[in-house]
């Protein structure tokens, strides 16, 4: 029965009714601050290039080792900090909307006094003042302890983050593939180790991002992302090939880009959220830490399924690496878009779940689950007619060429199966599902472990993108089975099931 209601009415999907039009204002610049900074990150693809294959492929290693212990801090804080933050603004909505009706009360009965005991002139002065209060209370700034908790913290993973690739940068690339006679080694150390210096502006904004999706403000978060990633894009050319920088200006561009974004967040927040809590006790450290943790697990399990499927592409040479970089780039860069339909589930799932609206919440996770099936669908469309003939942007070696047209039909057909897993996670995540959503990936990944090495093996570059499809298949299969089997936060369908329908 919950899988039916989950995919029942589909048709109606699209329909413009007041929760279809909560899910667009949340998704829809969520959708283009993800699709922002991928196509940044294509666009310097291109430039590089440009430069030649080797160089190519050793950014390639160094971005993939950079994004993926970027995540293994980023997703958690994120996610959780989203879930939090959506809990306690609505906690506190709803303890405003109670005071403010406390105040009509008293307002009330002091009219009536009033009008019974004074004049008509100290009566207007009374009410006066009880609409300055009331205009004072709208006005103030919302206190959300778990925002400035996760700032905190993300300033701290963002230093400890760029010591870690600073002193393990040629270790980490000895395990992706590259030894000291590799001619990739060098320019994917220089560009990793310079890369490395932009991680705290990289986290920082990245918990920022989440304490603006959980009070639904996704807005602020995409203009920035804009500013920053034309900046970007504009000097990567000047520093690239006039200033002759090579790879190492495509690194300093990136690092430029990502501290505009996280100084432009900040100072946008400071204007909403109050940021300085009266005590140390107020933080959120345990309730950050404790769930950051359960996720840190799975998205390690998943940082070393796609981290591994790059060393294994970039043991068969700089060639298959670099065919592969460009389709994970493209597989990546698409698929993230269903990424904001699962912030809007997430942040909309845990403001039902703390108010106790649990028709909304089926409602919800229904609703972006069919908007994410559709995405794919069209996703896939698009990069199968389109991707042929995009690829030249990126190379004109045509030995990495034929590659890619053979990674092609998976990067398409894989679309709705992406986009139906990355929605389940924003569903699990606003249900604060953490538990299983880290237990259900640990298996997951050890099942696609196994398919990598058997499939790469056997089938080379094709068998490393089927064990990447049976990966994310498993992915739907443990959200569907969370859900079906009404067990955890989804227990409340064993006796709701009439009111939902």
């Amino acid at each position: 029965m919950p899988l039916l209601m989950l995919f029942s009415g589909i048709r109606n999907a699209l329909t413009k009714d007041e929760l279809g039009l909560e899910i667009l204002q949340i998704s829809l610049p969520t959708t283009l601050a993800l699709a922002a900074d991928p196509i940044a990150s294509l666009i310097d693809t291109a430039f590089i290039g440009h430069i030649g294959p080797v160089e190519l492929a050793a950014v390639g290693v160094s971005i993939a080792i950079f994004n993926q212990v970027s995540k293994i801090t980023i997703i958690p804080l994120v996610s959780v900090t989203t879930s939090l933050v959506a809990e306690e603004d609505a906690a506190g909505e709803a303890q405003t909307q109670q005071s403010e009706k406390e105040m009509l009360i008293k307002a009330s009965s002091l009219n009536l006094h009033i009008e019974d005991c004074i004049e008509q002139a100290d009566y207007e002065f009374s009410s006066a003042t009880y609409i300055d209060k009331v205009a004072k209370l709208e006005h103030d700034k919302s206190y959300i302890p778990s925002a400035s908790s996760a700032i905190v913290i993300g300033s701290v993973l963002g230093v400890l983050q760029t010591l870690l690739i600073i002193f393990t940068a040629k270790p980490l690339l000895n395990y992706m593939g590259l030894d000291s006679n590799s001619p990739m080694l060098k320019p994917a150390q220089q560009y990793l180790t310079l890369r490395s210096f932009g991680a705290p502006a990289v986290i920082i904004s990245m918990a920022t991002q989440g304490v603006f999706r959980g009070i639904k403000d996704t807005k602020t978060p995409l203009y920035a992302t804009i500013v920053g990633d034309l900046t970007n894009i504009i000097l990567d050319p000047i520093f690239m090939f006039i200033l002759r920088l090579g790879v190492s200006g495509a690194a300093i561009t990136h690092i430029i880009s990502q501290y505009l974004i996280s100084l432009m967040l900040l100072w946008s927040l400071t204007k909403q959220v109050i940021l300085l809590p009266p005590s140390i006790r107020d933080f959120q450290f345990g309730k950050i830490l404790k769930n950051g943790f359960l996720l840190l697990v799975k998205v390690a399990s998943v940082t070393f399924c796609v981290t591994l499927s790059a060393s294994l592409a970039a043991r068969q040479g700089s060639t298959t690496m670099a065919a592969f970089q460009i389709c994970l780039q493209i597989w990546m860069a698409t698929s993230l878009l269903a990424d904001g339909l699962a912030v809007a589930g997430q942040a909309i799932i845990a403001s039902a779940f703390a108010k106790g609206d649990y028709r909304k919440v089926m409602l919800s996770a229904a609703r972006v689950l069919q908007l994410g099936l559709i995405l794919g669908l069209v996703l896939s469309i698009i990069v199968f007619s389109l991707l042929p003939f995009g690829c030249r942007l990126f190379t004109n070696d045509n030995n990495v060429l034929q590659l890619i047209s053979i990674g092609i039909p998976y990067v398409a057909a894989t679309q709705p199966i992406n986009a139906l897993a990355f929605v389940f996670d924003g569903v699990n995540y606003g249900a604060s599902d953490f538990t299983y959503s880290a237990y259900s990936m640990v298996m997951v990944a050890l099942m696609t472990i196994f398919s990598l090495y058997m499939l790469s093996s056997s089938l080379g570059f094709t068998g490393i993108w089927i064990a990447l499809s049976i990966y994310m298949t498993l992915r739907i299969f443990a959200g569907l089975w969370r859900i079906g089997t009404v067990s955890g936060p989804w227990s409340f369908l064993k006796e709701n099931y009439a009111p939902l329908q």
